[in-house]
């Protein structure tokens, strides 16, 4: 190392000095830090022991209620009413009903409503079935749960374990328990949760109101929650609104392990930035920032809870299920908190949507819900890409009636014709790399020791120079197409068009295509046989070989060529499990290239090529910046001799 770099090297090494001590905060700035911090946790804390103190209150009271039958005092047997009004208060009345259900069928929703708790226990898409032809339900009553949560004086109370009573602010629907709505039609159904100090029966003017916007031709389902002449009965201290609100996910796909992976909550800050819980593993969040909307997504379907204004503070959480359950991917649980002014407040809207994955549905709402599908958000071009490119022709190609494995045929040939000027340059690129070989060999022979390796390379860009071949021109083709290899990759598992949609073999175009199924399981690779990912693996390994031969110039690094023979093979375990659909686009994408080459190669003379080549060494030729460089470096080389 010389003088010049041993000062060069001083000088980074200073400069990233003194950027470090000028970035660096000072003592104030570090200690605001830590009291927002601080503030942020003890807002956190506050909501968490808030939610947990409810909870335990309310399992507290449940119990208490179950065994107050059996609780004596000195005047004799207590009654269980009695111990109901110690507990509840004003909602005692409330505490013992009947258990029923009121449902509402739409063209696409079917929705069932508990007289307990006066929430949507079970919902049912009426056009989607599972993978193996039942019902889609995306939740039931056993293992959901939506309640409001605040404190009566000092009395906790959760609307969970009280029974409503119904209502039809819709007067067509009058009395009726099962209701069914088509077209353009919609409908409000109310539940009503009253509260009194009436010895037997609820004050029939103070109640809280939950009531139902259903639309016919619509996923999302208004709530509004009303309280009406409720001022005495919630605390007059209360600032928020708690809502206790989770689901156990229900499988619906047939790569279970797959749709795992896709479970999560996901939820939208006020400012409009869409976050997620991790999808791999269990994983939990204290949010204290404004929150617009949780949902709880798998792989094709999402049940999303949206505030009409926004949460004020949000806990949200995952937990996977065992890999023996398999009827059940998650638990999803969130404790949202909204503010809530019983004085001032009477009235607290929101909305559910229950309903697939499907980016244009999705969009319509302006709510950015379809940033739950994964087209590769993080990265811009990829899904500028999917939403600008694939998405609006594989839509255009949809409305033929054509069958999914014909669509994705047709784009893929799309694709490629927009590609084709890159795979030309690609091609041409290679084949004069190839013309070039013989020359480049005499080149390493003529500098065969190490130390003459500034003089060989010097020697090989002159002849790139002369020949006019840049070295690097096969690269950034490669490099262009790699982002839409990508936004494929995203694409095809993520397209809910292409569930149980059936092509040749496969039955289902999103999941994997089994022609055999094997009675053990091959790690990194599965327990069946997928045609279209071995068909895929196959035509990857031939083109490999071909591009080799075409690239072959003798300067391989020792190795490389292994590595990508293993590349195939590799991701034949990878996607034996993912979807069929996306392994079939890969081989039409290679069957294709096979087809581009061959035309290429046809009415491209080599022999005119090479001929172009030589004329082109006999041309004059500046030298470049970079090959100025490469020659002093070697004559300073030289002199130190």
């Amino acid at each position: 190392m010389n003088k010049n770099s041993i000062i060069g090297l001083l000088l980074i090494f200073g400069i990233m000095i003194g950027y470090t001590i000028m970035m660096s905060p000072s003592k104030e700035e570090l200690e605001a830090r830590q009291r927002y911090q601080d503030s942020i946790v003890a807002v956190q804390r506050s909501l968490a022991d808030s939610a947990r103190a409810q909870e335990a209150k309310r399992e507290e009271i449940k119990n208490a209620l179950a065994e107050s039958a059996v609780v004596e005092d000195e005047a004799g047997v207590q009654t269980q009413a009695a111990v109901r009004q110690s507990l509840l208060g004003p909602f005692a009345v409330s505490a013992e009903g009947l258990d029923k259900d009121f449902t509402i069928e739409t063209d696409l929703l079917k929705l069932t409503i508990n007289s307990k708790g006066g929430r949507i226990g079970k919902v049912e898409l009426m056009e989607y079935k599972t993978f193996d032809g039942k019902p889609t339900i995306l939740q039931v009553p056993d293992s959901s749960m939506f309640e409001m949560m605040f404190f009566n004086d000092v009395k906790p109370i959760a609307t969970g374990n009280l029974y409503f009573l119904p209502a039809w602010p819709d007067k067509r629907f009058e009395g009726m328990e099962n209701i069914k709505i088509s077209d353009g039609d919609s409908l409000l159904f109310a539940m009503r949760l009253y509260a009194g100090y009436s010895d037997s029966v609820a004050l029939p003017g103070s109640y809280i109101e939950y009531v139902y916007k259903v639309r016919a031709n619509n996923y999302m389902v208004g709530l509004e929650v009303n309280f009406v002449n409720m001022e005495e009965f919630i605390a007059s201290n209360t600032k928020e609104l708690n809502i206790n609100w989770n689901n156990r996910l229900i499988r619906q796909e047939k790569n279970l392990s797959n749709e795992r992976l896709n479970s999560t909550v996901y939820y939208r800050h006020s400012d409009g930035e869409v976050d997620y819980l991790n999808e791999r593993k269990d994983d939990k969040k204290s949010i204290n920032t404004r929150v617009k909307w949780v949902s709880f997504k798998q792989q094709f379907f999402s049940t999303t809870l949206i505030a009409q204004d926004r949460f004020q503070n949000t806990e949200i959480s995952v937990e996977k299920e065992p890999e023996k359950e398999t009827t059940y991917l998650a638990r999803m649980q969130s404790i949202l908190s909204i503010p809530f002014n019983p004085a001032m407040d009477k009235s607290v809207g929101m909305s559910f949507y229950f309903g697939p994955n499907k980016y244009n549905l999705m969009r319509k709402y302006k709510l950015d819900l379809e940033r739950q599908i994964p087209l590769g958000w993080s990265f811009f071009l990829m899904q500028w890409i999917n939403r600008f490119a694939v998405i609006p022709v594989f839509n255009f190609l949809e409305g033929f009636n054509l069958n999914y494995g014909i669509i994705i045929l047709i784009l893929t040939v799309l694709l490629k014709i927009v590609l084709f000027p890159i795979a030309y340059k690609t091609y041409m690129s290679s084949a004069k790399m190839r013309l070039l070989k013989p020359e480049i060999d005499e080149i390493n022979a003529k500098f065969p020791k190490k130390e003459d390796a500034m003089k060989k390379q010097q020697a090989v860009m002159t002849l790139y120079k002369k020949a006019g071949v840049n070295p690097m021109s096969g690269c950034v083709p490669m490099l262009l197409q790699f982002p839409i290899l990508l936004a494929m990759f995203r694409f095809f598992p993520a397209s809910i068009e292409l569930r149980q949609e059936a092509f040749l073999w496969a039955k289902d175009l999103s999941s994997y295509d089994s022609i055999l199924d094997l009675p053990f399981n091959i790690p990194f690779y599965g327990d069946h046989v997928s045609l279209f990912t071995l068909l895929m693996t196959i035509s990857t390994i031939i083109y490999t070989k071909i591009n080799n031969d075409m690239m072959s110039t003798g300067q391989q690094m020792p190795g490389m060529k292994t590595m990508m023979y293993l590349m195939p093979l590799m991701f034949l375990g990878f996607f034996n499990s993912y979807s069929s659909g996306l392994s079939y686009y890969y081989l039409l994408a290679n069957l294709m290239t096979f087809a581009q080459m061959f035309l290429i190669r046809r009415f491209v003379s080599e022999e005119k090529l090479h001929a172009r080549i030589q004329e082109n060494k006999k041309k004059p030729v500046k030298k470049s910046g970079f090959q100025k460089r490469l020659e002093d470096m070697a004559k300073q080389q030289q002199g130190r001799r």
